[in-house]
């Protein structure tokens, strides 16, 4: 999980804007408005590359703005995204997961009213050092 910015083109179309990221394949979106069109581009970013992360795929490399090749008219600009902070916002469903420990650990944790689950999502949070 990480930050990345890749060119997206930006099209006038009839009924607004469509977006097309030239080194990300299958990253398209639209929008009735540029603005509208820009909020997509950055979601659309962030699902595909979450696509890509989770297939354990290359990450492919973006482009210099000034090298995609472009229409006239068109409108080449810089989009970013957090598949991290997109994942906390969109995938925050609770997974259960089985896990083991010692009978006494298990016991005295009882005892003591601990929650597994959120002694669990503290350790992982630590061990990879996300906020």
């Amino acid at each position: 999980m990480a930050k990345y910015v890749f060119p997206a083109v930006f099209t006038k179309e009839d009924c607004g804007y469509s977006v097309n990221f030239p080194d990300v394949p299958s990253c398209y979106t639209s929008g009735v408005t540029l603005a509208e069109a820009i909020e997509m581009a950055g979601d659309v970013l962030s699902i595909r590359m979450c696509d890509i992360e989770d297939a354990g795929e290359e990450i492919p490399a973006a482009a210099a703005p000034e090298d995609v090749a472009r229409e006239e008219g068109d409108i080449v600009s810089l989009v970013a995204c957090d598949t991290l902070a997109y994942r906390k916002l969109y995938s925050s469903r609770a997974v259960k997961k089985t896990l083991s420990v010692p009978a006494w650990l298990n016991t005295m944790a009882e005892q003591s009213g601990i929650n597994f689950s959120a002694v669990l999502q503290k350790a992982l949070r630590a061990e990879l050092h996300i906020d």
